[in-house]
C-alpha cells in the first residue's frame, strides 16, 4: 500500500497553489465530502477536498480526480486540481434537495452515466464487506452477520448483465439541481461495475418505487425489465450488508449511537428477506 503524503495543511495548499482565493465556506455542506471548503477568485468558486479516508490505499483518492476527468461535464464537477491528498474541483451553484429527482429524469441520468466509457477499475463488494466486519466493535460481530458474510462469499458476485462506469452512492445529498440540469458529486466509490448494482444501491424510499425506477431505467436502455428486475435482486442482499457494514464501521470510528439505529434497521431487512 502506497504511504500517504498528506503533510500539507489546508492554508499551506491555499498559500501555494491558490494565493488569490479566498476563502468563504470553511466547511462546505456533507454532500461534498469530509474536509471540504469553499474557495472564490472574482466570480469562480471552487470546493477544495482534502483526503479524508486514512484507510484507503492513497490511489483511491486519486481515482476520483481521474474520475472526474473521464466523465462529461453534464454529469460531474468540473476538476481542476490535484495534488496528493488534496483535489480542487468546480462548485455547482444549484440546489440539493430532500428527495431524489422523479423517476424518469433519475433513470434518465444513471443510463446517461452508465453509457459512458468505463473507468479502469472495477467496484468489488466482497473486500469491503471482510473490511466492515473486521473494523467493527467486536461486541457488534454477531453469528447472523458472520453466517451471511460467509453465504456471500461463497456464492460470489452476480455476473454483470451490462459493466458501465457506477457511482455506487446515489442519493439526495449526492445531486445538485442547477440550472442546466442534475449534476453528481461524491465520486468516491466509482468504479466498473453492473448497471443492476447501481439500481439494487440507490437510496430510494422503499421498493416499489426501486421497482419503479427499474422499469423506467430499462425503458431507457432498452433491456428486459424483468431480467434486470431479478439481477437487481440478486445484488439487494450484497447492497444491504454493504450498508449494514458501513454503519457498524462508523459506529465503532465515532461511537456516534445513530449508526447503531441505522445499522439495526438494516440487520431487521435482512431477517426478514430470509
Amino acid at each position: 500500500m502506497p504511504l500517504r503524503n498528506n503533510n500539507c495543511t489546508r492554508a499551506e495548499i491555499l498559500t501555494r497553489y491558490f494565493p488569490h482565493y479566498r476563502l468563504i465556506a470553511p466547511q462546505a455542506h456533507t454532500g461534498l465530502g469530509g474536509a471540504s471548503c469553499i474557495i472564490a477568485q472574482g466570480e469562480q468558486r471552487l470546493v477544495l477536498r482534502q483526503d479524508h479516508d486514512s484507510l484507503a490505499p492513497a490511489a483511491h483518492f486519486r481515482r476520483q480526480f481521474r474520475a472526474l476527468r473521464r466523465l462529461p461535464a453534464d454529469l460531474v464537477p468540473k476538476p481542476v486540481f490535484f495534488k496528493q491528498g488534496w483535489m480542487a474541483v468546480e462548485y455547482l451553484a444549484g440546489e440539493i434537495k430532500s428527495a431524489l429527482p422523479d423517476t424518469p429524469a433519475l433513470a434518465s441520468m444513471l443510463y446517461h452515466l452508465h453509457r459512458q466509457p468505463c473507468l479502469g477499475w472495477r467496484v468489488t463488494l466482497l473486500p469491503l464487506l471482510e473490511q466492515y466486519w473486521q473494523q467493527a466493535s467486536p461486541d457488534r460481530r454477531t453469528s447472523f452477520w458472520l453466517a451471511r458474510l460467509k453465504r456471500l462469499r461463497k456464492a460470489g458476485e452476480p455476473r454483470p448483465l451490462r459493466l458501465s462506469p457506477l457511482h455506487m452512492d446515489v442519493h439526495a445529498g449526492n445531486i445538485v439541481h442547477t440550472q442546466k440540469g442534475v449534476r453528481l458529486i461524491d465520486w468516491e466509490y466509482a468504479g466498473d461495475g453492473d448497471v443492476a448494482l447501481e439500481l439494487a444501491a440507490v437510496w430510494m424510499p422503499d421498493e416499489p418505487s426501486r421497482g419503479q425506477l427499474i422499469m423506467a431505467y430499462a425503458r431507457c436502455a432498452q433491456m428486459d425489465a424483468s431480467l434486470l428486475a431479478a439481477q437487481v435482486r440478486r445484488w439487494r442482499p450484497w447492497v444491504l450488508m454493504l450498508m449494514a457494514g458501513w454503519f457498524e464501521m462508523r459506529f465503532q470510528q465515532s461511537n456516534d449511537k445513530q449508526f447503531i439505529t441505522l445499522a439495526d434497521d438494516v440487520w431487521r431487512q435482512l431477517q426478514t428477506k430470509g
